[in-house]
């Protein structure tokens, strides 16, 4: 078997930071493959793909190269379906959090005549939970980009994929079938 085409990140325009979260998401995924695949939402999705399995996920974690993105159509598909899982949880925590803070404005408001302290510790809390929040909005954003990055490059490569499918004579010829 030949070893699968990959590139760069950089050449896909992934920051430093990017290529970092984006090679920690891909040991998270080839972790979770190893033990079973069990992955929260696994089986939830809406479309037969919306899920790859656990197979796709592990080869495509073996085939890693640091600092390279595998140009598979099933890893694509594997760490982008990873990728909105992570959103979702994200996005989940950042709305517990916005309850909370909420939660700590009633408070705040309802003790307005109690003790000074408890306002401050009321403050203080909220100033943690919103520097928590701008940490998750921009890991969030993060992680879009790079999961709206692997989907433009998968797209492109099953464009290619069906371009070249188009351009070969059938019936004949190569040596077989491709697999996808």
């Amino acid at each position: 078997m030949s070893a699968p085409q990959s590139v760069a990140g950089s050449a896909l325009g992934f920051t430093h930071a990017e290529m970092l979260t984006l090679q920690h998401q891909q040991q998270i995924m080839a972790q979770r493959s190893h033990q079973g695949g069990a992955a929260a939402d696994r089986g939830r999705g809406t479309s037969r793909q919306s899920q790859p399995s656990s197979r796709a996920v592990s080869a495509a974690s073996s085939q890693s190269i640091p600092g390279r993105i595998v140009l598979d159509p099933h890893s694509l598909q594997a760490l982008y379906a990873h990728l909105e899982s992570v959103m979702r949880t994200i996005q989940r925590r950042i709305e517990q959090l916005e309850d909370a803070t909420e939660q700590s404005v009633r408070n705040s408001s309802g003790r307005a005549g109690s003790s000074m302290q408890n306002a401050d510790n009321e403050i203080a809390r909220m100033k943690q939970i919103m520097a928590e929040i701008d940490k998750l909005e921009d890991e969030f954003e993060k992680i879009k980009r790079i999961r709206d990055k692997i989907k433009s490059i998968r797209n492109n490569i099953d464009q290619l994929s069906d371009r070249l499918d188009r351009s070969r004579p059938s019936g004949h010829g190569s040596g077989g079938a491709r697999r996808r």
